[in-house]
């Protein structure tokens, strides 16, 4: 490459604007690409930081035997969560309070006010003290509920499949043979709580005719260990009851759905490979139009390797032309986007992850894209390509 004559980096810059129709239908297509990969993975992203702040290290829930991976079929009895308190010394209080949740959890058909529809929501009986052991729910909006009172989470909306206006304060929803007004609002950092309905417990139980409960979170103290609350459920063998770590159970929902991890990220390589390919195309279409010029280059002195990368150049331009204004739009519009799951709901989120791997499908749609045709225009001799049409 040394002493190799480059064309001025202009040239290149030039020829874009001197055929706007096609550089514009390329731009777009291109945009087209980077923005269905950055759409993709911020899908994984998205699912992967939903579950990863969903478990809290403090928290432990205890449910029935076998029932770990499935806590909507958990049954324990409903005194549980008095005797836990009793028997164990490890958990976080604070003056009268105990960091004990008992919770009634189950997915039912949900009816929304005007609406005769139902959809699958998630809905959580729970008691005051369910704020104390879920430390990232915040009410946003309203009050915490009242009897025949429902809390909504922030994407509860979404998982219904419903718009935000139909889950507003004061708007009323129907499960389990009962009609329930919207109290308030809650988000919970982004976790899985989030599309959830919340409800008082003791009103639950009541709806479903049932007196048991589904689990009973708790959170241990500075110096609380799980091991002690693993042994008691062990020991009271009478009982059916194991414990297992918030942060554990949401893990091992990783796990589950890396399948589906697996495929996206195999979309995403599909999708980038299909993006070169249609850039193989125009780029083919793009050279064969400018055989003579690219000759009459060669006449002029300048070498095969030389138009090779200012053809590389013009496209490598407009693949991240093309790249930054996919981001932009997934910035803007796909960012925080949600979306409805088996496990609830959540946002999209493009990151820096996402972003890198978007700017390197823009970046191996601009190299590898030029390079094939430009290599196969440059093997016609000068003489043909002077007198082609």
């Amino acid at each position: 490459m040394i002493g190799l004559r480059l064309l001025p980096w202009e040239y290149g810059i030039r020829n874009l604007f001197r055929r706007p129709g096609r550089s514009l239908l390329t731009l777009g297509a291109l945009a087209l690409v980077v923005l269905l990969v950055l759409v993709v993975v911020g899908f994984i992203r998205g699912l992967e930081a939903s579950l990863a702040v969903s478990g809290d290290p403090r928290v432990v829930l205890v449910h029935s035997l076998g029932a770990a991976e499935n806590l909507e079929n958990s049954s324990v009895p409903g005194g549980s969560a008095a005797l836990l308190s009793a028997s164990l010394e490890g958990i976080q209080r604070r003056q009268s309070a105990v960091y004990v949740s008992p919770e009634l959890y189950l997915g039912t058909r949900v009816g929304t006010e005007g609406d005769a529809a139902l959809a699958l929501g998630l809905v959580r009986g729970v008691t005051p003290p369910a704020l104390l052991v879920r430390r990232q729910v915040q009410i946003v909006e309203g009050t915490w509920p009242g009897p025949g009172e429902v809390l909504v989470g922030r994407l509860a909306d979404t998982k219904l499949g419903r718009g935000i206006e139909d889950l507003k304060v004061g708007r009323r929803l129907n499960f389990e043979g009962r009609d329930w007004r919207i109290s308030g609002r809650f988000a919970a950092a982004g976790s899985a709580l989030e599309s959830e309905v919340w409800c008082p417990l003791d009103d639950l139980q009541q709806a479903m005719k049932r007196q048991d409960l589904s689990l009973v979170a708790l959170t241990l103290a500075a110096g609380g260990r799980f091991a002690d609350v693993d042994e008691f459920c062990k020991t009271r063998r009478d009982l059916e009851m194991e414990a297992t770590p918030e942060a554990e159970y949401y893990a091992s929902l990783q796990r589950h759905y890396r399948p589906v991890r697996m495929v996206a990220w195999a979309v995403v390589v599909l999708v980038a490979l299909a993006g070169v390919f249609a850039g193989l195309n125009t780029m083919y279409g793009a050279v064969v139009g400018r055989v003579r010029e690219l000759s009459t280059l060669q006449a002029l002195g300048y070498l095969r390797r030389a138009i090779v990368l200012s053809l590389m150049q013009e496209a490598t331009l407009l693949a991240a032309a093309a790249t930054l204004l996919a981001t932009a739009v997934a910035l803007i519009a796909v960012n925080g986007m949600a979306v409805r799951f088996t496990m609830g709901a959540f946002a999209l989120r493009v990151d820096s992850v996402a972003v890198a791997v978007g700017c390197g499908t823009g970046l191996l749609l601009g190299v590898f894209g030029a390079l094939p045709p430009a290599v196969r225009a440059m093997r016609q001799s000068v003489a043909e390509g002077l007198k082609a049409v």
